[in-house]
């Protein structure tokens, strides 16, 4: 499927001071804080809750160093470096599982200690300049959206280092795994998956919010029934501008395979660089291929440009069998 992974990452402005995430200090509860609607302050030395020691003190006694004339296991090391990591959350949420990983981030799956409600956590290294512009995209466009086809930010804790962001769990999988392990949908499947990205994407643009980033890896279902909405995740390369601003972009981005084509040759384009990302999905769910595809970057660009490509699918993707007739099929 290509280099699904790959990114075309924004280069900052050489001429202007790129202000990211407000140094990344505690909340001061201050009017100009970016986050205020959902920060959360964090101790960092304050007590935590019964039963679940800080880190500090689980590494002290899980370091390696002898205790009862036995050394410890390094992946019990391990795993308490891990969760010093998490340790401004372990007061009102209970880890239990990584999920994913990023270069600069890592997703864990909680559970709410006082509800037992299941949540996934994003915790971003803000003290590299690449994880400070993501984190700041992605805030600058989680907090303003509210829609069922949007993954949903619950609230933010932040350190000095780390910037947690609290999400809605979508346990159903990307996408794209769901896609590999069928080869392709039918058209009315196809059908009804895009429609919910979409509406999804429809709500965006009417807020001024361009994805630049859409690809089956970045929607996830929300649950693993065949009935299961999506969810348009991952706001990292986003560019978000209010009514009135210029809506034309100029920063190169996105994913190699889905950039469309006046990304490629610099030109200011507009969101619609989202509608021809959802092409080329919708091209994807149906035929089982890419519509451009090459490992040389260099040919794979020239392929877009030039927006040569042939359908090649079954018959059966566009004339259901008459026993799929009013099912959710594949």
């Amino acid at each position: 499927m290509g280099c699904g992974t790959s990114k075309v990452l924004p280069e900052p402005p050489k001429d202007v001071q790129l202000d990211l995430v407000k140094k990344v200090e505690p909340f001061s509860g201050t009017k100009n804080d970016v986050y205020k609607h959902f920060i959360t302050e964090v101790d960092s030395v304050g007590p935590f809750k019964a039963g679940f020691p800080a880190a500090s003190q689980y590494a002290n006694t899980c370091s390696g160093a002898p205790t009862t004339g036995h050394t410890e296991p390094p992946r019990r090391a391990r795993v308490a470096k891990y969760r010093a990591k998490f340790d401004p959350v372990t007061t009102k949420y209970d880890i239990k599982a990584l999920i994913g990983r990023g270069s600069f981030s890592q997703v864990v799956r909680v559970e709410h200690r006082a509800t037992q409600q299941p949540y996934a956590i994003k915790m971003i290294e803000t003290k590299y300049r690449e994880g400070r512009e993501v984190c700041e995209s992605e805030l600058r466009v989680l907090r303003r959206v509210r829609h069922a086809n949007i993954i949903q930010l619950v609230e933010v804790f932040e350190t000095q280092e780390r910037v947690y962001m609290v999400m809605e769990l979508a346990t159903g999988g990307e996408l794209f795994d769901r896609f590999i392990a069928k080869g392709s949908f039918t058209e009315r499947y196809a059908t009804r998956v895009l429609q919910m990205v979409l509406d999804g994407v429809r709500y965006l643009h009417a807020l001024g919010i361009t994805h630049r980033d859409l690809k089956p890896e970045n929607l996830l279902y929300y649950h693993t029934g065949t009935d299961s909405k999506i969810i348009i995740t991952d706001f990292g390369l986003a560019s978000a501008r209010k009514k009135g601003d210029d809506c034309l972009m100029k920063t190169i981005c996105g994913t190699p395979e889905y950039i469309a084509p006046e990304v490629l040759v610099c030109k200011p384009y507009t969101n619609s660089v989202d509608t021809w990302a959802l092409g080329v999905i919708a091209y994807i769910l149906l035929s089982g291929t890419m519509p451009f595809e090459d490992d040389n970057h260099a040919r794979l660009y020239r392929q877009i440009l030039r927006g040569k490509y042939s359908y090649l699918g079954e018959v059966s993707l566009f004339c259901p069998h008459p026993r799929d007739v009013g099912e959710a099929v594949w």
